[in-house]
């Protein structure tokens, strides 16, 4: 692969200062295009060390209008890191709409450095490199843009690079790269390979001459920036997907007519229920934290299924220290800027710790499909995106417990009156509940849908009966420590 790169090409300086001078006015031009879209442009810079990648960062920023880029370098992880996946450093460094993000390091680096180092089979590669692949694949699939820079020298111009000319000072670790050369460009030449896609297609660059170097970079990303905006004025979309279920009467069975809902629980039990759980729950997510287990708890369900009141009481079986509720309503206008992940992925929590979810990422293929906020394009490829986010954390160790909690309408109907007599719960019940009551058969059969499609090995659904909230409360809090106890033992 790389010895079709090594052009050993040299630009005169004449010629180089001509060129770039008539790039960098285009170059700006085209970043300003880019602020009236509903785009962003991640740039990926990597490869050899010794081969000028620093360099290339600071020519970008002197390239480009920095108040609409920000430079990432991604090499020692702090610990807030570390005690997450390992995606969240990225995503939270994810671009908003009409700007640029220079990613000095990436989520390449980490697979590459270990497998090179011996410390990683080449199937954990592989592993690493599919979920790399499913990142782009779906940040392209919502608007933005990743370009990807691999920069190469030859092992006889890195030696020479450093040796510490003009009082460069050589680091161990740049030594250790240089030492394990050519492990370093077997594991980077697979890493490529699995990831060169028409979505997000590599650009390898000699990088031996550095007017070479920097004029061809310049060159890719104008074309690559005129090229994407040519596509967005054009109105350039993907195939859009056709489900005969989008607009499909409810007829027959769904899966939310397998809930028992007629399941009642005495006061009394409850009470001794109530106590023995959330004892548990206690003591188990002290445990968890001990041993650095984290754990995601997400809660969907009707309007007025009892979501509020179950989340409630998991809390009170919880430390303060060790939890917190992150409660979902509609994006900022910051968030809609980004992917729709990008808001769940602040949230998730340091391993230890434990986060409730009041709704979720699961908008996307409930509320956003069925009233018309999220296309059929956007929501049916959703189901994988979201089966990659989860299976993501449980990789790393986070433990998922997934609830609906479900009611029958007449029992809706009748806390929806309730709520309109009690004084301290009328602000619960909107116009907007009333109006989403109508389309009780579009949210059926997204709900099935959502279940057959995301309910996994790793993070199963649970379908909570809801009429009694005594019976809906007792559910959760058995799953919740049934999910911890698991993860305890695994």
């Amino acid at each position: 692969m790389f010895e079709a790169v090594e052009l050993r090409k040299e630009i005169p300086k004449k010629q180089f200062d001509k060129e770039l001078a008539a790039l960098r006015p285009k170059l700006l031009k085209a970043q300003y295009a880019l602020r009236e879209t509903k785009s962003s442009v991640i740039i990926i810079i990597s490869g050899v060390e010794g081969a000028g990648k620093s360099e290339i960062v600071n020519r970008l920023n002197e390239w480009l209008d920095t108040r609409w880029v920000r430079s990432h370098a991604f090499w020692e992880e702090s610990d807030e890191e570390r005690k997450r996946p390992t995606q969240w450093r990225f995503w939270r460094a994810m671009p908003p709409r009409g700007s640029i993000a220079v990613m000095f390091g990436s989520w390449y680096t980490e697979p590459v450095v270990k497998h090179a180092l011996g410390k990683w089979k080449q199937s954990r590669l592989d592993v690493a490199m599919s979920h790399v692949e499913q990142l782009e694949r779906m940040l392209t699939d919502d608007g933005h843009m990743v370009v990807k820079f691999w920069y190469h020298i030859s092992r006889k111009a890195q030696q020479k690079r450093l040796r510490g000319k003009g009082g460069r000072r050589v680091s161990k670790l740049e030594r250790m790269y240089a030492k394990n050369y050519r492990n370093f460009q077997d594991a980077s030449a697979r890493a490529i390979r699995l990831t060169d896609t028409g979505n997000a297609p590599w650009n390898l660059i000699d990088a031996e001459d550095r007017r070479y170097r920097d004029l061809k970079t310049a060159k890719i990303l104008l074309q690559f920036l005129t090229d994407c905006l040519a596509d967005a004025a054009a109105g350039k979309k993907k195939p859009t997907r056709r489900d005969a279920r989008v607009s499909e009467p409810l007829s027959g069975k769904t899966v939310l007519d397998i809930v028992d809902v007629s399941r009642t629980l005495a006061d009394k039990e409850y009470d001794a229920e109530l106590r023995r759980y959330q004892d548990e729950l206690y003591g188990l997510s002290w445990k968890a934290h001990r041993a650095e287990r984290s754990l995601v708890a997400v809660f969907e369900g009707w309007d007025a299924a009892g979501k509020g009141g179950a989340i409630r009481r998991v809390t009170a079986g919880l430390d303060a220290r060790l939890y917190s509720v992150i409660s979902i309503a509609a994006p900022t206008d910051e968030e809609r800027a980004r992917h729709y992940l990008w808001r769940f992925w602040r949230h998730l929590p340091r391993d230890g710790y434990i986060t409730l979810y009041d709704r979720s990422w699961y908008g996307r293929v409930l509320v956003e499909r069925v009233e018309g906020f999220a296309g059929q394009d956007e929501w049916m490829r959703a189901y994988q995106e979201i089966n990659d986010f989860e299976e993501h954390l449980h990789l790393h160790g986070t433990r998922i417990a997934k609830f609906w909690l479900h009611i029958t309408p007449e029992e809706q109907l009748r806390r929806f009156k309730e709520r309109q007599q009690i004084e301290w719960k009328k602000h619960k019940i909107t116009e907007e509940d009333w109006r989403n009551r109508q389309k009780w058969n579009d949210y059926a059969i997204a709900v099935t849908d959502m279940v057959a499609r995301t309910s996994t090995a790793f993070a199963p659904w649970t379908l909570v009966p809801g009429n009694d909230k005594k019976v809906a409360r007792i559910t959760v809090l058995k799953t919740l420590c049934e999910t911890l106890q698991a993860a305890l033992d695994s």
